[in-house]
């Protein structure tokens, strides 16, 4: 705790500099910074006096032979102890990315019209779990399906951690049930990739050459394909380097639309050269690399059984309707012990993006 109030010294005597607010995009950035130390701070600070009160207390009833105030004093340090245990699981997200927000995008992959169904689902699921954690939600884009659900979706999730427990997300979600859109009632199986990228700012140097962007307009489609305008403010953005395409739609003007593709594209630009660091990393270390792009982290299946596994924690439930209405703080947390027991690199720099762009 001692280094993040350092930090919290360091961003004040910061902010109260001249200069401080010429450039007022990384003005707002570190005081962001600030305000996610703080909340660290005052959360861990809290359980320490909770811990204190309630020794006092307990060594007070032990004198005066209150075994009811006793029983009490049980029962809430048993809930400090959880959570105590849950924070503890914070200090696991020590990267430098992790206390940012982040940029969830969900693409059908097989299974067709069911898949875009499924998109549809995990968007409602992410967005439900973000409430239940006190996060801000937008979209930024979607791609409506050809006759039900959602074809892509990104969203930005905003709040403390946001990057750092998101990362769980990424990879395959596959999910097995009886189709709403069969009429003979059969099971089908369908598959969505999670991409999980931090949200970045300006003041992490991604360089990019204007001259590398192939820049494209057009009209924002809503569900269906209605137009929701008349003009050309949806924006998408290629770099010609790479291959790399982001395209934004949520937003009135064209200025808006360009200024958040632009903040994906430079997420994806970073996370391409993380991960080639990462593998050169592990190969030098002699460490084996995963060829498989995409691969399988969540299973769901609604039929004949009920049950949603997380493949790598081995965690898993039969209560499905409560996950996909958000309930995921059990598998994250099993997903950040797993880690832990694996000692697996839980640095930003080995990042949770399983996919590439010409695989989707």
């Amino acid at each position: 705790m001692a280094g993040k109030e350092q930090a919290i010294g360091q961003l004040d005597t910061r902010s109260a500099a001249p200069d401080f607010w010429d450039d007022a995009q990384a003005a707002q950035a570190a005081l962001q910074q600030r305000t996610a130390l703080q909340e660290q701070v005052d959360r861990w600070r809290s359980v320490a006096a909770g811990a204190i009160d309630l020794r006092d207390l307990y060594e007070l009833a032990q004198g005066e032979g209150d075994s009811s105030v006793m029983h009490e004093v049980a029962h809430e340090t048993a809930q400090l102890r959880d959570r105590f245990g849950k924070m503890e699981l914070d200090l696991v997200l020590n990267g430098p990315y992790d206390s940012r927000n982040a940029l969830v995008s969900i693409y059908a992959r097989e299974g067709g019209t069911e898949a875009q169904d499924w998109v549809e689902m995990l968007l409602r699921e992410v967005t439900r779990w973000a409430e239940t954690r006190g996060w801000k939600t937008e979209i930024l884009d979607l791609m409506a399906g050809d006759e039900a659900g959602i074809k892509s979706v990104t969203l930005a999730l905003r709040g403390l951690n946001g990057f750092g427990y998101s990362r769980f997300l990424a990879g395959i979600h596959r999910l097995v049930r009886i189709s709403p859109f069969d009429g003979s009632g059969r099971r089908h199986t369908s598959f969505a990739l999670m991409e999980v990228l931090p949200e970045l700012d300006n003041d992490i140097d991604v360089e990019i050459n204007p001259d590398d962007i192939k820049m494209d307009v057009f009209r924002s489609q809503g569900a269906g394909g209605q137009n929701v305008q008349k003009t050309s403010t949806a924006v998408r953005l290629t770099h010609i380097p790479t291959g790399l395409v982001v395209q934004c739609q949520n937003e009135r003007s064209q200025l808006q639309n360009r200024e958040f593709a632009m903040r994906i594209l430079r997420a994806k630009l970073w996370e391409l050269e993380a991960r080639k660091r990462s593998e050169e990393t592990a190969r030098l270390r002699g460490k084996h690399v995963d060829a498989g792009w995409g691969s399988q982290v969540l299973n769901y299946v609604l039929q004949p059984y009920k049950m949603v596994k997380d493949l790598r924690s081995g965690h898993e439930t039969s209560n499905t309707e409560a996950v996909l209405n958000g309930e995921l703080d059990p598998f994250v947390e099993a997903w950040l012990r797993w880690q832990l027991s694996e000692g697996a690199d839980l640095d930003p720099g080995a990042p949770a993006v399983p996919g590439r762009e010409e695989d989707r």
